[in-house]
């Protein structure tokens, strides 16, 4: 008969959209206590803190001191982005090991601090990527591997969704964000860029506008284009922009397009689906691999096992930096080298 090491496992904050996802997943697991706390600040109309917790199967706990006097073996960090180093500093100092929504951090300093404050306690830091772990990924990779499309020389990703003002409107205060679309997109594509490339980006040059939802007074970026050029002479384009419309059946999607001397592949890991209409409007329903519930297996194997799992704190440094970059860029109108 073969068991599993029980676990505690804490989720700091249910402010990211994907802790509803992630609680739900844990929650379903047998050999898996699941503590939460939220301190917020709230958006209005949202259903957060203990009833969020109610809702979602999890032990609700007051404060964040107070869930890590626990001992939780690991936490989920779901805080806005401005959030994610003083609460994984809290958490690797009580010995829990980290899964960080995406971004890491919102500076390069804050994601270096990370790094190092997992690296000093001994713990797991990883970064909340689920897409890496879609088959018409990995499937890409080993091809690639494999020489099916020569040597890559061109890369177009897209990862476009909805501008989220209603029930996460933290998403569009730079206080709380970092940034906009920049921030919220860009990195999923770069993270994607670098385990097919396995090299660190050299330049980025970006350009954004604030043209969608103007009316709305959104402070930051709502659409952009970055390019990044890679050591090996690879150029990369990711279109990052908030451009699904509230009316649209889903929050978005993403897509990779590689481009090789002896060939080129395409991949769109959300394309699997049904559709249709019924009285309330337009329906879209996905199907296949719960792709946060590989990422979830990931992280809890490499806890119970002690091994290191992909992609890390330092895969999550790297794509911020791109970010960062294409930050400077954008402000100064300029490429930016790394």
């Amino acid at each position: 008969m073969t068991t599993t090491t029980p676990l505690t496992i804490g989720i700091l904050s249910f402010a990211h959209t994907h802790a509803a996802s992630y609680a739900r997943i844990l929650s379903a697991m047998p050999d898996v206590e699941v503590l939460g706390t939220d301190p917020g600040p709230y958006d209005p109309g949202t259903v957060r803190g203990a009833g969020f917790a109610a809702e979602h199967g999890v032990t609700y706990v007051e404060d964040v001191a107070s869930l890590l006097a626990k001992a939780p073996d690991a936490v989920v960090i779901c805080a806005e982005n401005t959030a994610h180093r003083e609460l994984t500093e809290l958490a690797t100092v009580a010995g829990a090991h980290v899964l960080c929504e995406k971004p890491l951090a919102t500076s390069d300093t804050d994601a270096a601090a990370m790094v190092a404050a997992a690296d000093a306690s001994g713990v797991i830091l990883m970064t909340a990527y689920p897409v890496r772990f879609a088959s018409a990924f990995t499937d890409l990779v080993a091809r690639v591997r494999a020489g099916q499309l020569g040597e890559i020389y061109s890369i177009l990703g897209t990862n476009n969704g909805k501008m989220p003002l209603a029930q996460r409107s933290w998403f569009t205060d730079p206080t709380r964000s970092g940034g906009g679309a920049l921030v919220d997109h860009v990195v999923h594509v770069a993270d994607l860029i670098d385990a097919l490339l396995g090299e660190p980006a050299q330049e980025v040059h970006a350009v954004t506008n604030r043209i969608l939802r103007a009316d709305a007074g959104v402070g930051v970026e709502t659409g952009g284009v970055v390019s990044v050029r890679y050591p090996s002479g690879v150029i990369a384009t990711i279109d990052c922009s908030w451009s699904q419309p509230e009316s649209a059946p889903t929050w978005g999607g993403l897509t990779l397009e590689v481009h090789g001397t002896a060939g080129s592949v395409r991949i769109d890991p959300f394309a699997a689906h049904v559709s249709g209409y019924d009285a309330g409007g337009e329906l879209w329903a996905g199907f296949g691999a719960d792709l946060d519930a590989r990422m979830i297996d990931e992280f809890l194997d490499a806890v119970r096992t002690g091994r290191a799992p992909q992609p890390d704190g330092a895969v999550g440094a790297r794509t911020l930096a791109v970010v960062t970059a294409a930050q400077r860029s954008v402000a100064s109108g300029l490429p930016v080298p790394l």
